[in-house]
């Protein structure tokens, strides 16, 4: 892209940033206040008011800053008219519902700014952690002002992964021997960041997370260093018309090579 463009996404990080601040507060005044709980999917997924109110909050501030983009939230009824722009945004107001009903910390606000399918500007912000996680194409990632990048631990060593134990126990035994499992990060974005900030190595995704899940942290990984990548070794595509993704694998260098090969190996053996 050009320095026009990035230029432009830059612009772009500033306002989803002030917005991903703003919506974070609101979703913070239910915090610990027991807000009203729904379930949607078939009773599988709870989504609360405070998830409402942030969505709200995004929608207001981002839609009138730029009409022209599309539009792609969890708590938004979807259509296919944001297939029709070349710039949508894509929003979870809070990732990581679960943990913030349960009162833990470890959930964020999630915007991205998305561009023929990739995305151009992103931002993750945890409010009740105060860390603000952003990125735009052609820069650097930074939480809270500070350059991050991933690990550069020797991909000889054993690395710190964010893998289920259901998933781990069936890995090719040369595999399992090179990871280290770190308990549960109950928010997938946030624990991508961890992959772009060094606190871990990498990270498997179940197969059936959604692009607002991801498309913010996979910016903010890129800048840092690393990938998010499917079991073919291939970056993703959002804004899709079905907007479901297959498992993924995050992490950077021979590390995550060996990692979307030793996946991609158990996929294949059933």
């Amino acid at each position: 892209m050009s320095d026009v463009d990035n230029g432009r996404w830059q612009g772009d990080l500033e306002l989803v940033a002030d917005a991903a601040r703003q919506a974070g507060v609101v979703a913070l005044g239910y915090f610990n206040q027991s807000p009203e709980v729904w379930w949607k999917n078939e009773g599988r997924s709870p989504v609360s008011a405070a998830d409402f109110a942030a969505n709200e909050t995004l929608e207001r501030i981002l839609r009138d800053a730029r009409p022209d983009y599309g539009w792609l939230s969890e708590e938004t009824d979807d259509g296919a008219e944001r297939l029709s722009r070349e710039t949508v945004f894509i929003i979870d107001p809070i990732d990581g519902t679960r943990a913030f009903l349960a009162g833990q910390d470890l959930w964020c606000v999630s915007v991205a700014v998305v561009h023929h399918g990739r995305p151009v500007a992103g931002v993750l912000y945890a409010p009740a952690l105060e860390e603000l996680y952003e990125a735009s194409q052609g820069g650097v990632a930074l939480k809270n002002g500070n350059r991050i990048t991933v690990s550069d631990k020797a991909p000889d060593l054993p690395g710190r992964f964010a893998i289920a134990e259901d998933v781990l126990k069936y890995l090719p035994e040369a595999l399992r021997g090179t990871v280290e499992r770190v308990r549960h990060v109950p928010s997938l974005a946030y624990r991508i960041a961890m992959v772009a900030d060094g606190r871990i190595e990498g990270t498997y995704v179940k197969p059936h997370s959604h692009d607002w899940d991801l498309a913010a942290a996979d910016l903010i990984l890129e800048r840092a260093g690393g990938q998010l990548l499917d079991l073919d070794g291939q970056p993703l595509t959002y804004n899709r018309p079905h907007v479901v993704q297959d498992a993924l694998c995050a992490g950077a260098g021979e590390r995550l090579t060996g990692f979307v090969a030793g996946m991609a190996g158990l996929r294949a053996g059933g």
